[in-house]
């Protein structure tokens, strides 16, 4: 299932005009009935400063060479926030065609970046590559997630974990919001990558097999994977509230360490310290 800049691009706009009333952007809202919620595409149009006909063929991806000032005006008609830019800015404007890179394996990681993970013993951390696959992970990560280590290769990734793993969707407490989140930025990666064969592979897995997945990802919410926090339901210790931080490496943009983090002193502290000490004890036994 490979992204079709031209139809991603249509959804996209179709999408962000859904979500805007006229009466909210100072426009008059005419009687009877209309027949899409949202902006019609001569009230965006208008809102643009361009021509209905000029709009209507950046929707329909007639053309894919709009000018940066269309595009930005658009963009600020349809009150699109810096990532919704930049996506926008990625489906109109797309880069010079070219073989896509090799799908990222735990063979991509470098050693000092295992070494970090291993060092970062107290918090669960772990090491995400190009359509959510998990590359590398420490002990409490897996204590936390799975045991990555378990899994086949292919396996090891999160958005097939969150939408088809029965254990996952128990671990977190709202499950949906972390879909949605999963959703939002695998749509990102898949305009990024638009012709890798494995990505398109998991798109089409994951619409066959979830009807979740189908749902959020016809909403074409869109989030980077930055900051945030999640609420687990873990088995062995229960309750864990812990956030979290992403770095992304400059000389490999396709990876990025995700960090935990937990309040000192806090319960969750205490939870995580117990799984802690629960996942050094299984791995001494394993020994």
């Amino acid at each position: 299932m490979a992204m079709d800049r031209r139809t991603e691009l249509g959804d996209f706009l179709r999408s962000r005009r859904a979500r805007l009333r006229p009466e909210d952007l100072g426009l008059p809202r005419h009687g009877g009935l209309r027949r899409v919620p949202g902006l019609r595409r001569e009230e965006l149009a208008q809102l643009a400063g361009v021509s209905v006909d000029h709009y209507v063929r950046l929707e329909q991806g007639r053309t894919l060479h709009f000018s940066e000032a269309v595009l930005d005006a658009v963009a600020r008609a349809l009150r699109l926030d810096a990532v919704e830019r930049e996506h926008l800015y990625r489906l109109a404007r797309p880069a010079p065609s070219s073989d896509p890179s090799p799908y990222p394996s735990s063979d991509d990681v470098r050693p000092g970046l295992r070494r970090l993970l291993d060092s970062a013993a107290d918090v669960p951390a772990y090491v995400i590559g190009r359509g959510t696959q998990v590359l590398a992970w420490n002990a409490l990560a897996a204590a936390l997630l799975t045991d990555f280590a378990e899994l086949p290769p292919r396996e090891r990734n999160m958005a097939r974990l969150v939408f088809l793993d029965d254990a996952m969707r128990s671990l977190y407490a709202d499950w949906r919001a972390k879909a949605h989140d999963v959703a939002a930025y695998l749509r990102l990666d898949a305009a990024r990558h638009p012709g890798d064969p494995a990505l398109a592979a998991l798109l089409a897995e994951l619409h066959t097999s979830s009807p979740h997945f189908r749902e959020v990802w016809s909403a074409h919410h869109l989030r980077d994977k930055t900051h945030g926090a999640y609420l687990y339901h873990h088995p062995l210790v229960g309750p864990l509230d812990l956030a979290f931080e992403t770095f992304r490496l400059p000389d490999t943009p396709d990876q990025a360490v995700v960090i935990h983090t937990v309040e000192a002193n806090s319960p969750s502290a205490t939870a995580l310290r117990l799984l802690a000490t629960w996942s050094r004890e299984t791995s001494r036994a394993a020994r």
